[in-house]
């Protein structure tokens, strides 16, 4: 409640700046730009919607186009936000209720300045702050992959947000303040092609900012902690950075493994927001993957005051870790070998997570193991539930 009650603080303030900035009638809308003289024909540039296709597994857009149960890209997915639900858009050729009738220079108005084929305002849910820096030939590419798969008649819910935000010229002054458009600042003459290549997947496309960067209280990417971790779907986000030099490095081969697979040896499985990303990114170009991994192992520790390996505190209900002989060899039995004990029959994406990690320089980066002081009684015996502490790669529930 009171996260909702300063958001609702922010969204005043909002609403006094805009009317500093000129009121509504300046930046409400934008003309719609020419309007599609023919419908667009699929299969007529079948090389450009086959790239197009690669790029969208990058920027994960059926995922988050596609309600659960719902048809491919018809949009309806609902997105928790701190300033209420929005639902994502259906994004198929359809006329009606898709962009069947969008021009390629209206798709990259909305995708480069977040304004919809009639001017109408977009929310930055839809991360048009990193799309903005998408080149002319991959826009291009995708809008011809979108105009080539099957049109659904499908509109979108109504967004669910506090007042006053559904009044969407207040986002022209968000957009004044955070949306920074044009192309990102030219490479360094000493990176390396891929690296370069995965710097523009990652800060446009890929949008793995959205959720590896913690947010502001309007709900703007910190600039100057880009990378070093944030919150989605109440899942925590790790911080990519410095993943070459943790006390269990990364090489590139384990984090393309992880990024196309959702696992990685001693590193363990993705969970949350981020699997569905690994099932898309299975779609992508290799090499772009490769260069993803490259760039991101390429990228320094977090910055002054930013621990390089945050650990979560143990909760108060947490128990000392048992350090009686064969203890934890015990609760491994119990709680963990029916899965990922050798011969266990669970599998995942043709491989069984392991839990063995390579001994660490420090014991950070142990995953910590304790026995909850809150027992479940069944009969006569009592359960004890293991809770990790501290796993150096997954996300985890946020409770």
């Amino acid at each position: 409640m009171k996260g909702r009650v300063a958001s609702a603080g922010v969204a005043v303030v909002v609403v006094a700046l805009m009317a500093a900035y000129g009121g509504p009638t300046a930046h409400a809308r934008e003309p719609a730009p020419n309007a599609v003289t023919a419908p667009f024909a699929a299969g007529s540039d079948t090389a450009a919607a086959a790239r197009g296709a690669k790029l969208a597994a990058v920027g994960n857009c059926v995922a988050c186009h596609t309600a659960t149960g719902g048809l491919p890209l018809a949009g309806g997915l609902p997105l928790q936000t701190p300033f209420g639900v929005i639902y994502s858009t259906n994004i198929t050729p359809d006329n009606e209720t898709g962009i069947g009738g969008w021009s390629l220079d209206a798709f990259a108005r909305a995708m480069r300045r977040g304004v919809s084929s009639d001017g109408h305002l977009l929310y930055p849910a839809f991360p048009y702050p990193h799309f903005t820096h998408i080149s002319d030939a991959d826009m291009g590419s995708l809008y011809a992959w979108l105009m080539s798969r099957a049109p659904v008649k499908a509109p979108a819910p109504h967004n669910e947000l506090i007042f006053p935000l559904g009044f969407r010229p207040i986002m022209a002054v968000w957009n004044l303040f955070y949306l920074h458009t044009g192309t990102e600042p030219p490479p360094s003459p000493t990176e390396a092609p891929d690296v370069v290549r995965g710097r523009y997947l990652v800060e446009s496309l890929g949008h793995c900012g959205a959720c590896h960067t913690p947010l502001n209280r309007l709900g703007a990417e910190r600039r100057d902690r880009a990378l070093q971790g944030g919150t989605i779907d109440g899942w925590d986000a790790p911080a990519l950075t410095n993943l070459a030099s943790r006390p269990t490095p990364w090489t590139q081969a384990q984090l393309v493994s992880y990024l196309r697979t959702g696992l990685a040896s001693a590193h363990g499985a993705a969970a949350g927001p981020m699997r569905p990303v690994t099932r898309m990114l299975a779609d992508a170009s290799a090499s772009d993957v490769e260069a993803i991994a490259a760039y991101l192992l390429a990228l320094p520790s977090g910055g002054p005051g930013v621990p390089e390996h945050p650990v979560a505190s143990p909760s108060a209900s947490a128990a000392p870790v048992s350090t009686a002989p064969g203890g934890g060899a015990n609760l491994f039995s119990a709680a963990c070998a029916s899965c990922h004990a050798e011969g266990a029959p669970m599998s995942s994406g043709d491989a069984r997570p392991s839990l063995s990690l390579p001994r660490p320089s420090t014991p950070t980066a142990h995953a910590t193991w304790s026995v909850s002081s809150s027992m479940e009684s069944t009969g006569t015996k009592a359960i004890a539930r293991p809770s990790c502490h501290h796993w150096p790669t997954h996300s985890r529930m946020r409770r």
